[in-house]
């Protein structure tokens, strides 16, 4: 046995014997830019056993879990075609360094143990909850819990959305000022689970008097949530059919939310919210269709030409760049905002949410942004964006 194929062997013994703790690989000498170091430890994540490497690079630190089996497979990419040219094993035993020589060959090295092992490897925190899920009809009517309060096993990945939810817009929630009644409308609700929520902290936890509206296309999906809502003595929650862009609401908004619209769908909630004067626009927007057949159709010549050769770049870089302009135009007009990242369900890619708090209108604030929209417009080859029509800011943009 060669030594490079003796280490992977000594790799899997020390994790069977459960003397494995750790993994370092250096020296790197691949393309990908800025990449250091990557390091490699046991988690448990839902009482699975998987292995969680740390990409450091020079500015960030990316982590990702992979299976026992596939995570070996990565280490071995990422010495033999990847460009690291040292691992060392950490055990409780010794430490096992194999590194690849200047002719290629891999040599091995042992030295006493210099790694200690952690008392716990679990990835599962024990977090406060914003919502408990006891007693709550709407968790059991949408098959989230039992009548006990239990979270289904299936549940768990929408159980944690929906409480990421909850956690990150319960500070912003809070300092909402107070109204006799906070009117709220949720844009595209879907079957309902983060609008309940929502309505469940608001009144519930936060004891806010609420009017919230969930506005949704699919009729049975309407009818099915107003059930719920009967059920449940959710008074002041009401559903109703209809497309977002044909919704009107009757008064000042003072919350607005649209998770997963479409598109230019979420262009058309934004603008509601910003002209019906929302005091808080949430939008988690997917499908970023539009600025992506805009980049495509010009090819514009810039320093990013070589990313955008590629698809899966092209599609990324057109969701920055939507979203982007997005926050632009809300900070236009008064808004501060922020962008999470936002937990995805099971079913439902990792995504961004943005969020725009309404403060007050800076008239210079305001010609900044237009520059930079034109300047942005201009070096991806964008005639237009949806949201900027909508909001009539093409008039003012030349």
């Amino acid at each position: 046995m060669d030594n490079y194929a003796a280490f992977f062997d000594k790799i899997r013994t020390s994790i069977q014997q459960q003397e494995f703790i750790k993994i370092s690989l250096g020296d790197y000498n691949g393309t990908e830019l800025y990449l250091k170091n990557v390091y490699i430890k046991p988690v448990i994540i839902k009482r699975e056993k998987k292995l969680s490497f740390v990409f450091r690079y020079k500015t960030q630190d990316i982590t990702k879990n992979f299976e026992l089996q596939t995570g070996i497979m990565e280490i071995q990419g990422l010495l033999k075609v990847e460009g690291f040219r040292v691992a060392t094993l950490f055990t409780e035993t010794e430490n096992l360094i194999c590194q690849c020589t200047k002719k290629g060959v891999w040599s091995l090295k042992k030295e006493n143990p210099t790694a200690k092992k952690p008392v716990v490897f679990t990835h599962d925190k024990q977090k406060e909850r914003k919502l408990d899920s006891a007693d709550k009809v709407y968790l059991q009517a949408l098959k989230l819990t039992d009548a006990t309060g239990n979270v289904y096993k299936n549940a768990q990945d929408k159980w944690r959305q929906i409480n990421h939810y909850i956690e990150i817009l319960s500070s912003i929630l809070q300092r909402l000022s107070a109204k006799d009644t906070l009117n709220v409308v949720d844009m595209g609700a879907g079957k309902g689970y983060l609008t309940f929520a929502l309505y469940d902290y608001l009144v519930y936890t936060l004891r806010k008097r609420v009017s919230l509206v969930g506005v949704e296309y699919r009729k049975d999906l309407v009818e099915l949530c107003n059930q719920i809502a009967a059920k449940s003595d959710f008074k002041d929650l009401l559903f109703i059919q209809g497309a977002i862009e044909d919704y009107e609401p009757h008064d000042d908004l003072d919350i607005l939310i649209a998770l997963h619209a479409c598109d230019t769908a979420t262009d058309d909630a934004i603008a509601k919210g910003i002209k019906h004067d929302a005091d808080l626009i949430v939008v988690a927007p997917c499908c970023h269709k539009q600025i992506r057949r805009e980049i495509e159709k010009n090819k514009t010549k810039n320093e990013l030409d070589f990313l955008l050769k590629h698809g899966i770049f092209m599609e990324r870089q057109a969701e920055m760049v939507t979203d982007g302009i997005r926050a632009l135009i809300m900070e236009y007009f008064g808004y501060q905002t922020k962008v999470f990242q936002f937990v995805s369900d099971a079913h439902t890619p990792k995504n961004v949410l943005v969020v725009g708090e309404k403060k007050s209108i800076n008239i210079r604030r305001q010609e900044e942004i237009l520059a930079k929209i034109a300047s942005t417009k201009a070096y991806f080859g964008i005639t237009y964006h949806h949201l900027e029509r909508l909001m009539e800011l093409d008039k003012t943009i030349l």
